[in-house]
């Protein structure tokens, strides 16, 4: 056993066993290169990445790999999940060499921590050769070494910079663009495979970040194209092998353009924020076969394995069963015959010869028809039986701040709108969790959790979606102390990681260990970044509450990207939903009491624009004087009469924020 077996990642500890003298990333571990005089070798990676686990096999568990390493470094394994700041600085690092990056990364470093050459996967005899190159240029050319790590660790403090340090001069303090989204959504659209949905070719992410712009802008422009390609998307990625038919949930991207294929890898994130893409699609369209995928989706993180007992969600299960990745999903048409009949194998496109590796990813053929009829269901159903008698894949059983408030967030605003309470009672249960065990006793939220020990301070990714999450749990139950925790939370955010000569949040508090450079976090692509969902969670959260110190930061780090906004929309799409709202000006509804009809016509329609203030008073002047039971809604101080009758309070809604358009046939 090395040093990684005392560790509380799940990822770290599959590397205890391993012939190579492991450090965590720790002082300690740059102090002993320093005494050694040698570089360190550092390895990023995560517990479900398959190619991680293919180099760990092929090198890391090699005892000639491990000699060169032990002999001539000071290696370091970090799980990129736990310490987001130092995979974003050396992710950086490892782009500027080689124009790419991914996972298992491979970072060599001076002891001081600036990085002078870097990759990703290596095959046995590359990383061997590699290994013999750098050890050889450390020993003989150490000066040319020297002034590679000074220029790598510039451009690493440069392009983990805010944007409006890089564009601040070139706009010349441009204000925001006039109707972001109006002006994203071409250039979204446009971004549309066609044919298949998506963004891009193959590999192909689902992007919620961009299909919730998407969908926002069709709603708020009434372009029907636009909502024509959101459709395509959504019933593509349903219908496709990367979602899981029977259990739910997506795996994390598509190897190929038609989401046939999928890296079966299944994370928390992912499906946090897809049950949301679809949710919403459903609010604004009224499509059942949305709502089903937002449903079975969210009814798989509530399952097993991903709820921890007592606990909160786990990060991720694995690619792989058995050494085998996607063994666990896939099928034989005659297995499929026999357990669940003739019409289940060809709802699910199941052939004899397959249609993956010889062996059957279960899709659906019919693009968007996902109600299955009775019969298919009963399949199904026998199916999953059948499925859940094999191996499954690993799991990651941390408890991660940042996605488990993404989690929440996900099944207050499903609970309210679907009229489901388990998963109102399931995101409370979390939320209470996240409070009483992520958090030490100085009020210092901390990043990570496992098997009883959290650690790791948290970044501004927890914190911004812990304001999200709160605050959509307020508004989802009507209780006050959610509410209280989300501007606790904001308080926070602002405190320790608001950087207002970059106008922007860090991603490490001030009070977090220094690294060769202060990562800011303004890229929205697979997740929606540390800065746009700030922004976002802040001013909704200002709205409820009236409290101007939560809009300042949200309104300045809008600002502050202007120029980037106007020109690159598609890169920021969650700051330009965020922007646009602050624009626009959000609907402010409250109802005085508990009228519960009357909070359903709110959490029951699409209104990214609108907060919600009903149940237990509390500290904001929404409630001033409005004990009547009523609802009143208001836009920019001013409010329209107050309704009683939920007919009332729908047109007077629907006149600010208009229905979306039709979704042409699938």
């Amino acid at each position: 056993m090395n040093r990684l077996a005392q560790e509380t990642s799940p990822y770290l500890r599959q590397h205890a066993e391993n012939p190579v003298d492991w450090w965590p990333w720790c002082d300690e571990a740059f102090a002993e290169a320093r005494q050694l005089d040698r570089p360190v070798l550092l390895s990023v990676g995560y517990s479900a990445c398959h190619w991680c686990h293919v180099m760990a096999h092929e090198s890391f568990e090699d005892d000639e790999v491990a000699r060169a390493m032990n002999a001539g470094f000071v290696n370091i394994k970090v799980d990129r999940e736990e310490r987001p700041d130092v995979d974003s600085v050396y992710m950086e690092a490892v782009q500027a060499v080689s124009g790419s990056g991914g996972w298992p990364m491979t970072v060599f470093l001076a002891p001081d921590g600036r990085p002078f050459h870097g990759g990703t996967y290596y095959p046995k005899a590359q990383f061997l050769e590699l290994l013999s190159q750098v050890r050889s240029l450390w020993t003989q050319r150490r000066a040319d070494l020297e002034t590679s790590a000074d220029e790598l660790a510039a451009a690493v403090r440069s392009g983990t910079a805010a944007p409006s340090r890089r564009w601040a001069d070139r706009d010349g303090g441009a204000p925001i663009p006039p109707d972001p989204l109006a002006r994203a959504g071409p250039a979204l659209q446009a971004r549309v495979d066609p044919e298949w949905g998506g963004f891009g070719g193959a590999p192909k992410f689902p992007q919620p970040p961009m299909l919730e712009a998407l969908l926002q802008a069709a709603v708020v422009t009434g372009q029907a194209d636009q909502m024509a390609a959101f459709a395509t998307t959504l019933d593509a990625m349903a219908s496709g092998g990367i979602y899981d038919h029977l259990g739910g949930g997506f795996a994390r991207y598509s190897t190929d353009r038609r989401w046939l294929v999928p890296h079966f890898e299944k994370m928390l994130y992912d499906n946090a924020l897809l049950a949301r893409v679809y949710l919403h699609g459903h609010l604004a369209t009224g499509l059942d076969r949305w709502r089903q995928v937002a449903e079975e989706t969210l009814d798989y993180l509530c399952g097993t394995p991903m709820t921890l007992p007592g606990a909160g969600f786990a990060s991720a299960e694995d690619a792989d069963s058995e050494g085998v990745e996607g063994k666990f999903y896939v099928w034989d048409r005659s297995e499929v015959v026999e357990v669940a009949g003739l019409e289940t194998a060809d709802w699910y496109g199941t052939t004899d010869a397959g249609n993956w590796e010889g062996c059957n990813i279960l899709v659906r053929p019919v693009r968007g028809a996902l109600t299955r009829p009775p019969a298919v269901e009963v399949g199904r159903r026998a199916l999953l039986e059948r499925r859940n008698l094999r191996v499954r894949p690993g799991l990651d059983d941390k408890v991660l701040t940042e996605w488990n408030a993404m989690a929440v967030a996900a099944l207050a605003e499903a609970g309210a709108a679907l009229h489901r309470p388990d998963y109102l009672v399931r995101a409370e249960a979390v939320a209470e969790f996240l409070l009483s065990v992520l958090r030490r006793e100085d009020g210092r939220w901390l990043r990570s959790w496992q098997a009883g020990t959290a650690r790791h301070l948290a970044y501004g990714s927890d914190h911004a979606w812990l304001v999200e999450a709160f605050t959509r749990l307020g508004e989802a139950t009507g209780r006050a102390r959610w509410t209280a925790a989300a501007v606790a939370a904001a308080d926070a955010l602002i405190d320790l990681f608001w950087d207002e000569e970059a106008a922007a949040f860090s991603t490490a508090g001030r009070d977090a260990e220094a690294l060769i450079a202060s990562p800011i976090d303004t890229y929205d692509g697979a997740l929606p970044s540390t800065n746009s969902v700030a922004a976002a969670a802040l001013h909704r959260l200002s709205a409820l509450t009236g409290q101007a110190r939560y809009a300042g930061p949200a309104q300045a780090v809008a600002a502050s990207m202007a120029g980037i906004l106007a020109q690159a929309p598609v890169a920021f799409s969650g700051m330009v939903t965020a922007a646009h709202w602050m624009q626009a000006g959000l609907t402010e509804v409250v109802v005085a009491g508990t009228g519960a009809d009357l909070v359903e016509v709110v959490t029951g329609r699409y209104l990214p624009g609108a907060v919600l203030a009903w149940g237990e008073p509390f500290d904001s002047p929404l409630w001033a004087h409005r004990d009547d039971g009523r609802a009143y809604v208001c836009q920019n101080y001013a409010c329209r009469a107050p309704v009683s009758e939920p007919a009332e309070l729908a047109a007077q809604l629907e006149t600010i924020h208009p229905p979306a358009p039709p979704v042409p046939p699938s």
